[in-house]
Formats: structure tokens, C-alpha cells, sequence
């Protein structure tokens, strides 16, 4: 492939153009993507230092890799993502193990550490639930009395609450927006003498509260006796 120009070029700067065009049909790199920038770095990450990440993941899958494309599609789409490889290369590990484990044979030392953490998290388990058992042997179930109920969950809905109505809407309803100033007093003196009115019917009713006979049978009296 080349670029020429001829005499109908009124551009100069298309040749430039035309040039980045022809690099990237060359490395197969999808026009889509060819002007994001923030693809090369995530993408770098599945080399790796020095190409540390990626010999990585062809001792793992035992197989050779090739980054271009979409080549390894689930790293190549985990790491545009911005997911690190490390993490598919930590499960593939352990699933290698898995399946290593039922034919007797050495232990890798990484798969060691690993299974060192999770012996220190059962031992851990295991004291708490002794504790536990020992309290419910004794009678002192604390451990549930500590736990506190976990609130209901919301139902999930994509659509946004409806809008509250404003106080303009509010009184418009009501019919309150179309009073007069000296209406507005009088209705707010009337509410005030309300709300006194029941305050002082409760407080009259506390009082005689005091004053009612006890129920139950009455002490004989010195004729009775």
C-alpha cells in the first residue's frame, strides 16, 4: 500500500491521515478503537513487565499467545474492563490445582501459601464456633441477642420516585393560595384557638385523673365492723 497526492490535493495534511490509516489496517486494529488511547495501556497489561504476564498465562493455559485482536477474547475483554489479569490468573491456578489434587503430586509453593491462608481462616472458623456452642450449652445465648435484624431489603425499581408537589401546589389544592391577607389571619388565629382548646380539654382530663376513686372493695366502716 502507498500514498500519493496529485494535483486536485487541496489538504496537505490528509497524506498524515491517510498514512495513521494504512498502520492501523496493518495491525488489524478496529477503526473503532484506533482513537482511544486509554485501550493501549489496558491492553499492555495483559504483556505485562518485560512480557512478564503474559509467559504467565501461557504456562498456565500451556498453550502460545498472541495479543492482537481479540485473540484470548475473556483476558482481552476482562482487561478493557479495567480488571487485572492477575486475577484470572489466581483462579486458573487454583482450578489447575483442583484438578492436579486427585492425582497425588507435588504441591507449587504459590498453591502452598495459598492453602496455608485458608488452614489459619478454618482453625479461626472452628474457634468460633466452639465458643458458640459453648454458650448455648450454658444457657447464654448472647450471640443472638447481639445480632441485630437486618433492615428489608428495597425492591429495585429503574424508575425515579414520583416528584413531591411543591407548597404553591399544595395550597393551590387546597385552595388556600387564593386567600386574602386578612382571611389568612383569621384562619391562623381560628387553628391557634383550636389547638388551645383541645390542649386545655386534655390537661382538664389528666387532672380529673387524680380525683377518681380507686376501684376495688372499700374498708369496712366502725358500724359495719
Amino acid at each position: 500500500m502507498s500514498v500519493r497526492t496529485t494535483h486536485k490535493t487541496f489538504d496537505p495534511h490528509i497524506i498524515l491521515k491517510a498514512r495513521d490509516l494504512i498502520k492501523l489496517l496493518a495491525r488489524g486494529v478496529a477503526i473503532t478503537q484506533a482513537q482511544k488511547d486509554r485501550f493501549v495501556k489496558r491492553r499492555q497489561r495483559i504483556i505485562g513487565p518485560d512480557g512478564s504476564t503474559l509467559k504467565a498465562i501461557e504456562l498456565l493455559t500451556q498453550c502460545y499467545i498472541l495479543v492482537q485482536g481479540n485473540i484470548v477474547s475473556v483476558m482481552v475483554l476482562d482487561c478493557m474492563k479495567n480488571i487485572h489479569p492477575i486475577y484470572r490468573i489466581k483462579k486458573g491456578t487454583r482450578k489447575r490445582f483442583q484438578i492436579s489434587n486427585r492425582v497425588p503430586g507435588p504441591v507449587p509453593p504459590h498453591v502452598q501459601e495459598h492453602l496455608k491462608t485458608s488452614e489459619k481462616t478454618m482453625k479461626k472458623n472452628g474457634k468460633v464456633i466452639a465458643k458458640e456452642e459453648a454458650r448455648k450449652a450454658s444457657g447464654l445465648d448472647a450471640s443472638s441477642s447481639d445480632k441485630k435484624e437486618k433492615p428489608a431489603k428495597k425492591v429495585y425499581t429503574p424508575f425515579p420516585p414520583p416528584q413531591q408537589l411543591r407548597k404553591v401546589d399544595l395550597q393551590l389544592e387546597s385552595g388556600e393560595y387564593f386567600l386574602k391577607p386578612h382571611e389568612w389571619e383569621a384562619r391562623e388565629v381560628q387553628q391557634r384557638k383550636q389547638k388551645q382548646a383541645e390542649a386545655t380539654l386534655k390537661r382538664r382530663a389528666e387532672w380529673a385523673e387524680v380525683y377518681v376513686a380507686p376501684t376495688g372493695e372499700a374498708a369496712p366502716t366502725v358500724e359495719e365492723k
